[in-house]
């Protein structure tokens, strides 16, 4: 049993249909909004990585991999995986769009620079306040919700392969604040090449992240794949994007 015995299949689907909205409401809000709601996002993370103690049971942490992996290579793999995807995406990235708005690095990079006054800061000042966050939140949370209980709530209903599409596409679509939705001195403006691009190489990955959890039998390696991904993202915009 998924769920806890007071939460239907019927209404665990509509249960995770309103946490999808509110949470990527609130990382909306904080990614785009004004910096007094920044908090948000982080506290959406946060939401993420609970939730399965609120509303799973037991067995339903183990089945959306809340265990250690079934085989040991899979740390290594998981290492390979996030650092050839990053770099996959940097090398993309550049090769199309040089150091322009429209690389998806570039943006997030500056999204970094419009938190604080980054001038003065070594790459190791900038890893301490950037890289560390993105290796904390993010992986743990969104493995934990869109790898493990939005894909598990899914397949209640649906194949494991639609299930795997329908998530990996929600994943996708949020990350468009990251890259695509961007703020001007105008407003809110689209990049639709860039845009584009980076919602598929979000797709991908997401992707990526799910035949990990599912090959593994396990959310964390999905997490460290996660984590250094973020790491190596960072990594290549503080040495050559900045």
């Amino acid at each position: 049993m998924l769920y806890k015995k007071y939460i239907t299949p019927a209404s665990s689907l509509f249960i995770i249909i309103l946490l999808v909205v509110g949470l990527s409401v609130m990382r909306i809000a904080g990614a785009l909004g004004p910096s007094s709601l920044r908090w948000l996002m982080p506290l959406g993370f946060c939401v993420m990585a609970v939730l399965p103690w609120i509303l799973l049971t037991r067995e339903g942490r183990r089945q959306i991999g809340l265990q250690k992996p079934g085989y040991s290579p899979s740390w290594l793999l998981a290492i390979i995986a996030g650092i050839s995807a990053a770099l996959f995406c940097f090398a993309l990235g550049y090769l199309l769009f040089g150091i322009t708005v429209d690389n998806w690095f570039v943006n997030i990079g500056n999204s970094y620079k419009a938190m604080m006054d980054t001038s003065a800061m070594s790459f190791w000042v900038l890893s301490l306040i950037f890289t560390i966050p993105a290796i904390l939140f993010s992986p743990i949370g969104e493995e934990i919700f869109y790898r493990g209980q939005l894909q598990k709530t899914l397949e209640q209903k649906f194949t494991i392969r639609t299930s795997t599409v329908i998530e990996c596409t929600l994943f996708a679509l949020v990350h468009q604040v990251h890259h695509g939705i961007i703020k001007t001195t105008s407003g809110l403006t689209y990049l639709p090449v860039s845009g584009a691009i980076w919602f598929v190489l979000m797709f991908l990955v997401a992707w990526m992240f799910a035949l990990l959890r599912s090959k593994s039998g396990s959310i964390f390696v999905a997490i460290i794949a996660h984590v250094v991904f973020n790491i190596t993202m960072n990594t290549t915009i503080f040495l050559f994007l900045w």
